[in-house]
């Protein structure tokens, strides 16, 4: 396994190549922007809104319905279409997992 630090002034993490979320490592404000490394790649988001530590930021455009992915596993589900940059959270996710409504509407599969 290879050995990774994280450095000094990081602001968000990126764990895995599919995710299409970043949690933040400290408060951020509107306009400002984040950049994280992947895969050798440098990647910049501008953030729409001002978000507090530990939340999560769309770092791609999550179409309304498509999982959100962090740390390489879904969490939920876009209740609408969120940009990028834009704080995810409750207002804009649901669980997708243990929803018996789910269940019955795709015949007997729980996704």
């Amino acid at each position: 396994m290879a050995k990774e630090s994280i450095q000094a002034g990081v602001s968000c993490i990126v764990m895995n190549e599919k995710d299409n979320v970043a949690t933040l490592l400290r408060d951020t404000a509107e306009g400002e922007q984040i950049t994280y490394n992947l895969e050798n790649r440098e990647y910049t988001v501008t953030l729409q809104e001002p978000i507090k530590f530990g939340h999560k930021i769309a770092v791609a455009v999550i179409p309304a319905g498509e999982p959100v992915i962090k740390y390489g596993e879904s969490i939920g589900a876009a209740t609408r279409t969120i940009a990028a940059g834009e704080h995810v959270h409750v207002h804009n996710i649901e669980g997708i997992r243990g929803r018996g409504d789910r269940i019955l509407e795709n015949g007997g599969n729980e996704n």
